[in-house]
This record gives structure tokens, C-alpha cells and sequence, in this order.
């Protein structure tokens, strides 16, 4: 058996296992239910395999599970009958051991997880949502965490995970605006890069090393309404630029699976897109690893997009169309069998998913090293380090949208007392956002928390807590103990937002005295998320009601949003005295806030995504078209905040901008500087940004696109000299053929700290004669 010498390369171990397979047994490699489901935890926290799945597997069955250490409301795994993180890595090493010991063939498992911002399953380190790892402008210590995830997730026997989210953000009404890191197809395609080679690491093999799924693939950031999974409508010329170049980024860093997105593209469902998963992604990219469906894609083909007249049809041009593996496998397994008996597909066709399958575990190294060390679990997963890692992204991705009068930073030594106020100011999951795992409350710092360790053992004469009222409803018996509250204060924190936790069962709290009740009358919030989509950006309930309740006693206001997607509400905008955007910051995004609010640290987060001033301004991204129109009656198209935008506690200032050459050929390459000086009386990071713009083009164009962007770090007084390289990658578009081409003429290259506030310069392309 060749497939067994671990000398050959993972493609001939392959191609010799491919050849002793029935197709049962390849079907079965296509397969990937619900792994929680297939087993069951004793009392001692051990597990016993579900008989059914020990069926499947002596059938040859099964050759994927996804979520197997999954734990949230959906799969009903809570705290007290999910495994910890050595219990897991032993229950995951007792379903490889079965199927190893019990197949016919010996083929592993493939354990997929979920691990947008932290792997979801108990114990794991829980990271900021992908919204606020983008404004952090942080490549590299994106790149670490992602080296941690894998760690975590590989340490229990994980072994792929079902991110990054590639999907470039064009109406945040969407709920799953938070798992992007916003509207830029740039920036998202140097995160996508950081996320594979962080997630991959030098290889497969090693013992902290994911598979990276690069998802959604395509346009599922642009759904009809903002309604998720709805038709995304755009030309081939939008698609090529804009929303496939994040994933053409992860390809080329090595990606090695692939999600198609549940939405169509001009009517035909990306499930289905043979253009786009054949000629796109293999043919012109050049990708070799796998495809994966979504959860339930497969059926939408004949049950919601209605192109297949029943699940044969379904399973069969998916197939064809360049699936490989279907997440919750029902299609796959229920119909194969009868569609390569009635020749809607051919074996040939099974055979090249299957063998993609099997060379992505070879490469992986599970027929070799098919266990993990259950202890090595137990010391690595939630370990100190990862959670100061948590709270350096928090730190560096908060953003700072308002400090009228110096408001922050706060100063302990000189302030008396301060209210903490607010549904959010200490709630645990409302700061954690969707795809997260139950947490014992003691491992998430709230941002009472951390304002209360900022003041140490004067906390309780000098912290005071209302939450005042819920994220929605219009309960309103909080306000008076969150009056009283601020009327005691000299400064009031007010916490408001948007909530996305499902239902852990942790009851509901007291508005008048903030305790938690637990209740049979289960209270949700959630406002954001997957499949929560909203008409309005507006805060919901009455938490704007509370925030006029409190400013009428003119107390120093500073408000602090905790969210998934951004917030319009331009009376906030003009009475408070400042505004944090924390987005959903993660474990430790409580202690992050406080090291701003008190100034231990200076707030270097710059926005991703462009803040309306009117829910009727959408779409408002920054790099739409010169064409896109002037103004409405009402009011201009421009954003409250734009993109880029972020405040610091001290000054920057830019000049000296210059390029060298100012002409170049078309495959030429130039250098931009700038000098940036901090200049005031503050340490802190500028994002320096570069936006490039084609004055005159053979198709029409963006007004500006980022190109590249940099954070410096600068003592008050000092200044730097940041460099830009400008080559064909900044320079080139599409023209009207759809081919990459650098044309002749003036580009307008600017650099600032957003896309409204830079200063430019002209670069010339030339044309030999």
C-alpha cells in the first residue's frame, strides 16, 4: 500500500488511495456532517461515540466533521456539558482512533472548525471580531494571531478552519458586517495574505498549522438590501476588481480551501458557477487545493434558487461545477449514489474532487500523526499570552471618532467619581459578537471591569454602574438609578450599541440595580450577526432616549460604542464630548478601553468602513466612481466619518510629499515619501495612508483607491520619513476586454491620514515610442 509510505509525495499517496476506494467509500470522502453530533460526553468527560457514525465509518462514509468542538446555542453545547480543551483533543483523538482502527482503508478524519476570531469551542481565546482587526491597519499582528488560532485549534486536532472572511462590505445594514474587516478590497487582500500565512504557517504538517478557507466566494458582501445571501448585482468588471481580488491574494499566499458564498452573481448561484470556480480559480489562479460548500448550499440549488429540479440535480452540478466537500453532507451522501447511476455525473467526476480531499490530508500529515497531545491542549488554549495578544489588537484597533475640548484622555488623579452607564458597559457576549463560544463570566474583562482595576482598591467609592436600559425594547425603569448615578458623577461612560449574542441562557438583568435574573422568559438583544439583518443604522430601544436623559445634566459625556456594524445617530455626534468606536473588541476589550480612556494608551484605530450620515446615503463607500453623482436634496453623499478616519490624542502633521521618478513605463516602479511629524505633546501611531487615483482612463474609474498604508510610531516633536513602492500592482486596471493593463497618463498619487485629508502629487506613465 503506497499511500502508507510517508517518503512519496502527497499527491502519489493520493492517487494510490484514490485507486483501492469503492465509491461509497469516495462519496464518503465528499461528506461532512455535524461533528458534535456524533458523539456524547460521559460524566467523567470521556466520550462515546454515536452508533450511527460508527456505522458510517465501517461503511467508509465519512471523511470530514465539521464543528466537532463547536460550542454555542445552536449546537446546545454549553459550559457544563461541553469538554474543556483536554477533553476535547482526547474526545477528537477517540473518533480518529475509531476510524483509523475501524475503516477499511485507514483514510482520517478532517476536523473543520470555526475560527473567525478565535477558535469556538470552550476555553479558546476569544480575539476582537474581523470589523476591528481591520481598523487596527495591522498586518503582521494579524499574522501572529492567526499563528495562535492555529495553534489552539490545531492542539485538539482541528485541523481547517472556515475563515478568513474575505467579503468586501457595500451595505452595512448586513449582520455579518462584523466578521469583515471592512470596504476596501486592498487592505482586505493584504489581510487575506497575513491570514494564510499565519493560519497555514511554513506547513501543513506541523503541529500548528491550519488549512485556510478563504470564504465567501463572491460577492457576498454586496447582497440585494443588505439582506444576507440576497443577489448580489455587479458587472464583471466590479467583480474582477473589487470583490474577487481579496481572494486572488489568499490564492497566491497558498490558500488551500475555498467556501463558495450562498448568493448568486447575474443569476447563476456561486454553488453552481463553473466560471468562477473552474476558469477563475483553478484555471487562471491556478488554485490546487479543495472547495467547500457552505452549510446547506447544496439544497438552495433546488430548494431557494430553484436552477435544479431536485437534489440529484443539485448534488450533481455542484459536483461538476468544482465542489469538492458539502458542510452538513446530506446532498452529497443522500444523492451521488443515484446520480453517477443515472449519468448525471461520471466517476472521473467524483474522482478529481476526491483526490483533492485526500492530498489536502496527506499534506496535512494526518495519516502520519493522526493524534494530539491532549495536555499540549490543556497548557496552550487560553493561555495569558494569547489574551494580552487579544488586547493589544483591542488597544490598537479602538478608534477615537470624537474628543471635543480634550475630553480624553481622563485622568484618575484629578477625576472624583465616574458613572459607568449603559447596556453594554457589562454585558459579556454583547462585546464578543456572533461565532462565539460560552464563557465563564471571569474570563472576559467588561469595560466596568476594566475601569474598575484601572482605580484599584478605590473602586468602590469612585466607580459607579447602571445599565440603564436593554439594547432593544423600550423598558425604560433603569433610568432613574442611571440618573442618579451620573447626577453623583463628574464624568459619565456611556456604553451603547448593538448586540450580537445569541441566547446562552444567561438569563437577563435588572435594570434597576444591574444584577443578573435569571428567568424561564428568555430575552434576546441581538441586533447584528449572521442572519440579522436591519432597515436602519440607528441605535435601537431606548438607548438614545437615555443618552438626552443624561446629557440634560450636563455631566461630561463620553460614549463608547460596542458593536458589529457602524451606528447613525447624529445627535450623539454633536452632544457628546467623545466617542469611542470599540466595535466588538474580544476577552479583553473592557481592559483595552480603560488603558484609552485613561491614556495609557493613545487611540491609533482608523475606520474601515465609512459612516453615513443618513441610512438613505447607502451605499457610501469611499472608493466609488466619479460618476456616482453630487448631492441629495437633503444633503451631500459624503460620510459623517470616512474611510481612514481616526483621531489620536496628540497631532500629525504631513509634507515633503515626493516621487521619484515622476515618469515611468508601465512596468516601471516609483517611490513615494512623505515626512510625517508628530507635533504635539503626545506619543502615538498615525496610519499614513496612500490612494492612488487615474485622472484619465480608458474606463471609467474610482475617484481614489488605497494602495498601500503604514503605522508609525512617533514621539512628540519627532518626525519620519514614510517610503511607498508604486509598481504595476498600484497602477493597473482592466480595460475594455477585462484584461490587466497599466495605461499611459497622470495619476494623482495621495497620501494622508484618511481618505478625505491628503496631500498629493503627480506620477507620469510614458509609453516607449
Amino acid at each position: 500500500m503506497r499511500y502508507k509510505d510517508a517518503s512519496l509525495t502527497a499527491a502519489e499517496r493520493a492517487r494510490d488511495l484514490l485507486s483501492r476506494m469503492t465509491v461509497e467509500e469516495k462519496i464518503g470522502q465528499t461528506v461532512q456532517p455535524f461533528g458534535w453530533k456524533m458523539y456524547h460526553k460521559r460524566a467523567e468527560g470521556t466520550v462515546e461515540l454515536d452508533a450511527e457514525f460508527k456505522a458510517a465509518i465501517k461503511q467508509g462514509g465519512i471523511g470530514s466533521l465539521y464543528g466537532t468542538l463547536r460550542a454555542d446555542p445552536w449546537t446546545e453545547v454549553t459550559l457544563e456539558n461541553g469538554l474543556s480543551p483536554e477533553e476535547g483533543a482526547r474526545a477528537i483523538n477517540a473518533i480518529q482512533r475509531y476510524t483509523m482502527e475501524q475503516s477499511r482503508l485507514g483514510i482520517p478524519i478532517l476536523f473543520g472548525e470555526e475560527c473567525s476570531h478565535g477558535h469556538m469551542a470552550i476555553g479558546a481565546t476569544v480575539f476582537p471580531v474581523p470589523l476591528l482587526i481591520g481598523s487596527a491597519w495591522n498586518v503582521e499582528l494579524y499574522r501572529e494571531m492567526c499563528r495562535v488560532v492555529a495553534l489552539e485549534t490545531r492542539s485538539q486536532g482541528g485541523a481547517a478552519t472556515y475563515s478568513p472572511v474575505l467579503d468586501v462590505v457595500r451595505d452595512p445594514r448586513w449582520g455579518r458586517t462584523e466578521e469583515c474587516f471592512g470596504e476596501d478590497p486592498y487592505m482586505i487582500g493584504e489581510l487575506a495574505a497575513a491570514a494564510v500565512q499565519g493560519l497555514q504557517g511554513e506547513r501543513l504538517d506541523s503541529e500548528s498549522s491550519l488549512i485556510a478557507t478563504l470564504k465567501h466566494f463572491v460577492g457576498y458582501g454586496s447582497p440585494e438590501g443588505g439582506r444576507n445571501a440576497g443577489p448580489a448585482h455587479m458587472g464583471k468588471r466590479e467583480l474582477h476588481e473589487v470583490d474577487l481580488l481579496p481572494f486572488r491574494k489568499g490564492v497566491e499566499a497558498g490558500a488551500m480551501s475555498i467556501m463558495p458564498a450562498y448568493n448568486e452573481i447575474d443569476g447563476v448561484p456561486c454553488t453552481s458557477n463553473e466560471e468562477l470556480l473552474q476558469q477563475v480559480l483553478r484555471e487562471e489562479w491556478g488554485f490546487d487545493g479543495f472547495v467547500i460548500t457552505d452549510c446547506g448550499a447544496i439544497n438552495m440549488l433546488a430548494y431557494g434558487h430553484d436552477v435544479a429540479k431536485d437534489g440529484e440535480e443539485a448534488a450533481a452540478m455542484s459536483l461538476k461545477a468544482g465542489i469538492d466537500m458539502e458542510m452538513s453532507g446530506t446532498m452529497f451522501a443522500g444523492h451521488l449514489q443515484d446520480a453517477l447511476r443515472k449519468g448525471l455525473i461520471a466517476e472521473a467526476d467524483l474522482d478529481k474532487a476526491v483526490l483533492r480531499i485526500l492530498e489536502a490530508k496527506f499534506k496535512l500529515g494526518l495519516f502520519d500523526r493522526p493524534y494530539v497531545d491532549p495536555a499540549e491542549a490543556a497548557r496552550v488554549i487560553g493561555s495569558r499570552e494569547h489574551a494580552q495578544l487579544a488586547r493589544e489588537i483591542a488597544r490598537q484597533g479602538i478608534i477615537l471618532l470624537k474628543n471635543e475640548g480634550a475630553a480624553l484622555p481622563l485622568s484618575k488623579a484629578e477625576l472624583g467619581k465616574i458613572a459607568v452607564i449603559g447596556p453594554n458597559a457589562d454585558h459579556i457576549y454583547n462585546q464578543l459578537g456572533d461565532y462565539t463560544s460560552p464563557q465563564p463570566r471571569e474570563r472576559i474583562v467588561t469595560l466596568l471591569d476594566g475601569i474598575k482595576a484601572a482605580f484599584g482598591e478605590q473602586t468602590e467609592e469612585r466607580v459607579l454602574y447602571a445599565p440603564g436600559c436593554r439594547i432593544q425594547g423600550d423598558a425604560r425603569e433603569g433610568f432613574a438609578s442611571a440618573l442618579a448615578c451620573a447626577e453623583q458623577a463628574d464624568v459619565v461612560v456611556l456604553a451603547l450599541g448593538g448586540s450580537s449574542a445569541r441566547d446562552f441562557g444567561e438569563g437577563t438583568i435588572d435594570l434597576r440595580t444591574g444584577a443578573s435574573v435569571v428567568t424561564d422568559a428568555a430575552w434576546s438583544d441581538m441586533e447584528c450577526g449572521e442572519g440579522i439583518d436591519r432597515t436602519g443604522l440607528h441605535l435601537m430601544g431606548v438607548q438614545l432616549e437615555l443618552a438626552r436623559e443624561i446629557h440634560r445634566l450636563g455631566k461630561r459625556l463620553i460614549v463608547v460604542y460596542i458593536n458589529g456594524r457602524p451606528i447613525v445617530e447624529p445627535w450623539i455626534d454633536e452632544h457628546a464630548d467623545a466617542i469611542l468606536e470599540a466595535w466588538y473588541p474580544g476577552q479583553e476589550g473592557g481592559a483595552a478601553l480603560a488603558d484609552i480612556l485613561f491614556g495609557d494608551v493613545n487611540p491609533s484605530g482608523r475606520l474601515t468602513i465609512s459612516v453615513p450620515k443618513h441610512v438613505g446615503q447607502l451605499p457610501v463607500y469611499y472608493n466609488g466612481k466619479r460618476s456616482r453623482g453630487k448631492r441629495y436634496l437633503e444633503m451631500d453623499a459624503k460620510p459623517r466619518y470616512p474611510f481612514g478616519y481616526g483621531l489620536s490624542y496628540t497631532t500629525f502633521e504631513y509634507g515633503g510629499l515626493s516621487v521619484s521618478p515622476e515618469v515611468i513605463a508601465p512596468d516601471g516602479e516609483a517611490m513615494v515619501n512623505v515626512k510625517v511629524t508628530n507635533t504635539g505633546h503626545t506619543a502615538g501611531t498615525e496610519v499614513v495612508q496612500l490612494y492612488i487615483g487615474d485622472k484619465v482612463s480608458s474606463v471609467t474609474r474610482p475617484a481614489k483607491e488605497l494602495k498601500g498604508f503604514s503605522r508609525v510610531a512617533l514621539e512628540p516633536g519627532e518626525t519620519k520619513t514614510v517610503a511607498f513602492k508604486v509598481s504595476r500592482e498600484q497602477l493597473q486596471m482592466l480595460d475594455l476586454h477585462l484584461r490587466p493593463v497599466v495605461e499611459a497618463g497622470e495619476f494623482s498619487v495621495m497620501v494622508g491620514r484618511n481618505s478625505e485629508d491628503v496631500i498629493s502629487v503627480a506620477l507620469t506613465v510614458q509609453c516607449e515610442e
